[in-house]
């Protein structure tokens, strides 16, 4: 294959995907159709110029809106679904033996840099050996005029190349008259994007810039929103400022109240106060979010066949908070009514398929999470809920197995190595186990979790005095985990302190009853001789009460 220059100007995103699709798909079309189908949707967001060869088989209803309706921007994590997609393709569509290098690396858009190191993490060298160079030929500056910066954004925005919006989008708005629509336009994108990318402090000096050099109330509105939503929505929930979120959200509705268009001031009035709701429910003023919620449906009603993206995530969002409030009837009908909205848009069959699964409808739940696996590019969530439910059902190596493609998929998915690491416990595979609490804890040091399997593991191995270190920092840290408190209880019977391991028993009890936490008890209470106790445990361990 020829060396590929990865440097991400003129093209952006996905240079180098884009070099090998072309020169790979055209001949694979010719020998397996469907794989190139099975992959549609990676192949086209990295390589838009086969969109001729390569038919949309998986298609998304914004697709066919305007842009103004596309309101949907997707996360950050999107892009790894792409690249582990990607990687897949390019696993079955290269001979082995080929050898691919690639120039430029640290010029490189993120899409490639992440791409590269997941073809590198699960591409044997066997099959593909990659070589990557730092350096190589030198490109003159960026000299795209706005229009065609313009059209860069857009598709960036609707395939989720968030670090390329911000890229591209401050470039945009250095080349157009600030407070023009066009410089609105970039800087409305780019502040979207730097939120997405964890560029917080970066987001507001834009939403800033548009206060300084705008009259206009939309843009007012509109950055007011975007500021309060970098309080509400920051990824560390010690760093929310609710208070502040809340004065700018108001501002944001004070202002849409008085838009002059009807159709204008009711897309965003609703929009804004779904963004309240977001800080009621942050507040855990359900109830308050939900009226908020319920109005924002109301005013898109005024819009007719416009904006369905936005009918959609309110139904969704109402969902969510019906389920919350313990209505999961008419939450099932407005995840149904979202669904209907855009049947291929896979998040909301996963939050479906979770409250199903809550109510013991294990089979719609099932289903809900392989359509969303289904919908699009590998989505590790779907795989992790799957395993959950396999594991309740008892179907051990399933859930072993949408573990461990969890892992594969995304190895910093810490809530993957913990359960997969207390399956392995549980069915005596203790070197495995180990071997996920050490690159869970690698990720995630002091999680309380990993330190449950692990105390579990140290006392198998008859290591107490580890056991109790790691057992009694999981109680610390986590007082609500009934594992913690069972994993110790075993460790104090082990050690010969029965009256504690009674006590630590009774304490996991009352978190969360369990059989296994009975059977233990039982065994600790007939020590004490307490046989009475011990027998009506003994009942509870057969059935639970």
């Amino acid at each position: 294959m020829p060396v590929i220059d990865g440097h991400r100007r003129p093209r952006g995103p996905y240079t180098v995907a884009a070099a090998l699709l072309r020169h790979l798909v055209p001949s694979v079309l010719e020998r397996s159709s469907a794989l190139v189908a099975a992959y549609d949707i990676e192949i086209r967001a990295a390589a838009p110029e086969l969109a001729g060869i390569v038919p949309a088989a998986r298609v998304t209803i914004d697709a066919g809106l305007s842009e103004e309706e596309r309101i949907l921007v997707p996360a950050p994590r999107r892009t790894l679904r792409l690249a582990n997609g990607l990687t897949e393709f390019f696993h079955a569509a290269v001979p082995p033996g080929r050898a691919l290098v690639v120039s430029n690396a640290a010029e490189a858009d993120a899409t490639d840099v992440e791409l590269l190191e997941v073809m590198m993490r699960r591409i044997s060298p066997a099959l593909l050996e990659i070589t990557v160079f730092s350096g190589g030929p030198p490109h003159p500056p960026d000299d795209r005029d706005a229009d065609e910066l313009r059209a860069v954004v857009d598709r960036c925005v609707r395939e989720g190349f968030l670090h390329a919006v911000a890229e591209v989008g401050e470039l945009g708005m250095s080349r157009t008259e600030p407070g023009s629509a066009l410089w609105w336009r970039f800087a409305q994108r780019t502040a979207t994007a730097l939120a997405g990318i964890d560029r917080a402090a970066d987001a507001l000096a834009v939403w800033e810039r548009v206060r300084e050099v705008s009259q206009d109330p939309a843009m007012h509105a509109a950055g007011a929103y975007g500021t309060a939503m970098l309080d509400a929505r920051h990824r560390d929930p010690a760093r929310r400022d609710l208070v502040r979120a809340r004065k700018w959200v108001n501002e944001a509705i004070a202002i849409s109240t008085l838009l002059p268009d009807p159709l204008e001031r009711a897309f965003k009035l609703g929009f804004d106060r779904n963004g309240l709701a977001l800080i009621e429910l942050r507040h855990g003023r359900l109830h308050a979010a939900l009226s908020l919620v319920e109005s924002a449906i109301e005013l898109a009603g005024e819009l007719g066949e416009r904006h369905p993206l936005h009918r959609m995530v309110l139904l969704a969002n109402r969902a969510q908070l019906l389920a919350s409030l313990g209505r999961p009837k008419e939450a099932l009908e407005d995840y149904a009514a979202a669904i209907a909205v855009d049947p291929a848009f896979p998040d909301y069959y996963l939050e479906r398929g979770n409250l199903l699964f809550g109510l013991g409808r294990h089979e719609e739940a099932l289903a809900d999470f392989e359509q969303a696996m289904r919908a699009g590019p590998p989505l590790p969530e779907a795989h992790y809920n799957r395993a959950e439910l396999r594991t309740v059902r008892g179907d051990v190596d399933g859930a072993l197995a949408d573990l461990g493609r969890v892992i594969e998929l995304d190895p910093t998915y810490v809530d993957a190595y913990i359960n997969r690491a207390g399956l392995l416990a549980a069915a005596g595979r203790d070197d495995e186990a180990r071997g996920d609490v050490e690159a869970g804890l690698a990720l995630a040091p002091g999680n309380p979790h990993l330190f449950t399997v692990l105390g579990q593991l140290e006392t198998a191995a008859g290591r107490l005095a580890e056991a109790r270190v790691v057992l009694d920092l999981a109680v610390e840290r986590a007082p609500r985990l009934a594992a913690a408190w069972g994993n110790r209880g075993v460790l104090r019977f082990t050690a010969g302190d029965v009256e504690g391991a009674a006590e630590d028993l009774s304490r996991a009890i009352e978190l969360q009853p369990q059989p296994d936490l009975y059977a233990n008890r039982a065994v600790a209470l007939r020590a004490l001789g307490r046989d009475t106790e011990a027998e009506a445990d003994e009942r509870r361990a057969v059935l639970p009460s």
